[in-house]
């Protein structure tokens, strides 16, 4: 062989092994410094909360500060496609949702991404939402009188959800479906008008998470007739589920997890994971969470894959169902 050649290729392979001693040494310094977490909705709602209580505890178990950055709009999709374009060396991550992994993809002519754009790290938790009332309407004190008023007037009561496509408005038309019912849908431009005008006595009923509800029920403004769950929720252990209160077989729940961007190195992946679910594990974490109705729920990379997959196909069939649609 040609010398030169020779040292050519010795110096080109000298190159590959640098550059690639180099990126495994970056690997297991990471993190080396602040960490970005694009949250995909506004601050202060209850997506955000959730987020935020799950980031504080993940910075103690990385030894580094997790920068909440809020990017609201177009039903989360504007943050995630934020987040999914940012670059994959671990430093900035997503807070997602069965409505930016799942129900947008299905919802939105062109969300912006795909599912596939992200790395799945956990899942956060898994979160019931309940059926609530206006706590002055003597009308609804038990779900068997909203479904008994519901079909003998039919179209007279209103559900109010967060807009077209959101969870909200699928737990709607799913009631509607399996307890044969029409309930008029009235969507909003986000949950706090929903809720605006439930406490008004504008609308007869809403089916939000209980993040949104819990301290409106706590202080008797709201009256929960049903939780959407399989099995009764910890901080009401008295609320029914809607599935022994009337519908059976009801189930209808949110949940959220961390993502990363397609490419985001394992090493990192696997110590982000390991790192969740020891921060789920705290007592004061999952105190915390469950009082706001969200049942801490980690998971592995791959079963998070795996179960979003499922939502995925899921969640797709009750929109195609509902006939709802966002160009």
């Amino acid at each position: 062989m040609n010398p030169s050649k020779t040292l050519i290729h010795l110096a080109a392979a000298a190159c590959v092994s640098l550059t690639t001693g180099a990126a495994l040494a970056q690997q297991a310094d990471w993190p080396a410094h602040a960490i970005t977490l694009v949250v995909p909705f506004a601050a202060g709602g209850g997506g955000d909360t959730l987020a935020r209580l799950v980031a504080e505890p993940l910075s103690r178990e990385l030894g580094q500060s997790i920068i909440v950055e809020n990017r609201p709009g177009a039903g989360g999709n504007i943050g995630a496609s934020i987040a999914a374009r940012a670059k994959p060396d671990g430093y900035t991550l997503s807070y997602g949702t069965n409505g930016t992994q799942a129900i947008n993809h299905w919802l939105y002519k062109s969300p912006g991404y795909a599912p596939g754009d992200f790395e799945p790290i956990s899942r956060f938790t898994v979160i019931a939402a309940a059926l609530v009332v206006n706590g002055t309407d003597d009308r609804f004190k038990t779900l068997a009188q909203l479904l008994d008023y519901a079909k003998s007037h039919p179209g007279e009561l209103t559900c109010g959800s967060a807009g077209n496509g959101t969870s909200s408005h699928l737990a709607c038309e799913l009631l509607n479906q399996m307890a044969g019912i029409r309930v008029m849908h009235i969507p909003y431009k986000g949950g706090s008008a929903a809720m605006t005008d439930l406490l008004g006595g504008r609308i007869s009923f809403l089916i939000d998470v209980m993040p949104n509800v819990s301290g409106q029920i706590a202080a008797g403004k709201l009256r929960a007739l049903g939780v959407t769950t399989p099995e009764r929720v910890g901080s009401n252990p008295d609320v029914p589920t809607i599935s022994e209160a009337g519908v059976k077989g009801y189930e209808f729940f949110a949940w959220d997890g961390l993502y990363a961007p397609k490419g985001t190195p394992t090493a990192v992946l696997d110590k982000l994971n390991a790192a969740v679910n020891q921060a789920l594990q705290r007592p004061d974490v999952r105190k915390s969470l469950e009082s706001r109705g969200a049942v801490p729920s980690p998971t592995t990379r791959q079963s998070l894959a795996d179960f979003g997959a499922e939502e995925y196909t899921r969640l797709g069939k009750v929109v195609k169902t509902a006939g709802a649609a966002i160009d």
